[in-house]
């Protein structure tokens, strides 16, 4: 799939938290604008963001150059405030787009967040590029609290096909996962959104994670599961023969679930609160 790339200077690069991150994370920080995985049922299609493009979502994507920048001029004046700084990487975009190879913006964010850090980074990813970054990682989580977060939403590569075929594979996600913990770098499996999976999901993440956060389409798009029927993932749950695991419900079972292989306290889900706490 061809995308349309632009760079930018960007105004800001941290905003403050609302929504569903407003529970326990003060500022996301998002690198880019767009995403080149362009997943069907991801609920930014929806929002503002996409809105006034002329161009599809997945088809677009602008790099924040000053991104490095602008992190450390909002950093120093957030300090200089002495206000506690959260930070959720990223909200509204992947912050390891396959650009990121060569763009290394994020990377750059990183450095930064070496000489500043923030009190907490949570970096949400579906890619297995951060595993480039273990060695910036493990310089940070020196300074501040560092949770890697890998969406997983299935185990299931044929279920990624329909849903997200232009996003990395299960398999390698798994694989980047793997690494990140052997490593040392506290890391979370994101079931988000839950997506069909087999019975054997919870085991393939034994060993590799230290907490599970749990969303779905109904509770995690920002507008109870409007969002998610205008972008039609009711009617393609239903073409592949999927309707049962489009239920409002879905989280409880779900959770219910993993705590058979997993202690209750690392699952988090969505409707229910704030994402796992770090620190004691």
């Amino acid at each position: 799939m061809r995308v349309d790339i632009h760079e930018i200077l960007a105004k800001k690069i941290l905003t403050e938290a609302t929504g569903y991150l407003d529970v326990g994370f003060t500022h996301s920080l998002n690198p880019y604008s767009g995403c080149a995985f362009g997943c069907k049922y991801c609920y930014v299609q929806e929002m503002p963001i996409q809105a006034f493009r002329k161009v599809p979502w997945g088809e677009w994507l602008d790099i924040k150059t000053n991104a490095a920048e602008n992190y450390r001029n909002e950093m120093l004046k957030l300090r200089g405030k002495n206000k506690p700084v959260n930070i959720f990487l990223s909200s509204v975009t992947d912050p390891y787009q396959p650009i990121e190879r060569k763009a290394n913006i994020t990377r750059g964010v990183l450095e930064a967040m070496i000489e500043l850090p923030p009190d907490l980074l949570q970096i949400q990813t579906r890619s297995p590029l951060i595993t480039r970054d273990i060695d910036l990682l493990l310089q940070l989580k020196e300074k501040c609290d560092v949770l890697a977060s890998m969406t997983i939403e299935t185990d299931r590569e044929d279920i990624k096909r329909i849903f997200a075929p232009y996003a990395p594979g299960i398999r390698l996600r798994i694989k980047a996962l793997t690494q990140l913990h052997a490593a040392g770098i506290t890391t979370q499996a994101s079931i988000s959104p839950v997506l069909p999976f087999t019975p054997d999901f919870p085991k393939l993440l034994n060993g590799i994670v230290d907490h599970i956060w749990i969303d779905t389409l109904n509770i995690g798009d920002g507008a109870l599961g409007k969002r998610s029927k205008r972008l039609g993932m009711p009617a393609l749950f239903e073409e592949h023969g999927l309707s049962e695991w489009y239920q409002n419900d879905l989280h409880e079972k779900v959770e219910k679930y993993f705590s058979k292989y997993f202690p209750s306290e690392i699952i988090r889900v969505s409707k229910k609160g704030a994402f796992p706490k770090l620190k004691s």
